[in-house]
């Protein structure tokens, strides 16, 4: 039988793993998305975050793991908040950077989101 509590969880897992898989299979999409202060490849992070959303997704999906899963997607969520406020910051067109200040506050729900599932999964 599936809870609430799973289907929210394997709903922030379907997210990730859809994020997740964009940024390996198409990391350039993100180009602008990566920090410019940030040491390393623009395309190094890309693949990173993306194996970071996919793992984070897979410990969301098994029941054992799910709160930390959770609280692993809260961490990265708030981790690429700087991130999305940079690309928000040198976005070149008005309409650009309207879209991308508008995107800031979701991360809110976001967190929101993966914590409360961090909350209601058991912790081993």
């Amino acid at each position: 039988m599936t809870t609430s509590t799973d289907r929210t969880a394997l709903g922030l897992a379907g997210l990730l793993t859809a994020t997740g898989t964009i940024h390996l299979f198409d990391p350039h999409r993100f180009d602008e998305a990566v920090p410019t202060w940030l040491p390393g490849s623009v395309l190094g992070w890309e693949l990173v975050s993306g194996v970071a959303e996919l793992g984070c997704a897979v410990l969301l999906a098994v029941p054992r793991t799910r709160s930390l899963g959770g609280y692993a997607t809260a961490a990265l969520f708030v981790a690429v908040f700087p991130g999305n406020l940079d690309m928000a910051c040198r976005a070149r067109s008005p309409k650009g950077r309207a879209v991308t200040l508008l995107r800031l506050p979701l991360q809110v729900p976001l967190v929101v989101w993966a914590w409360r599932v961090a909350r209601r999964g058991p912790l081993r």
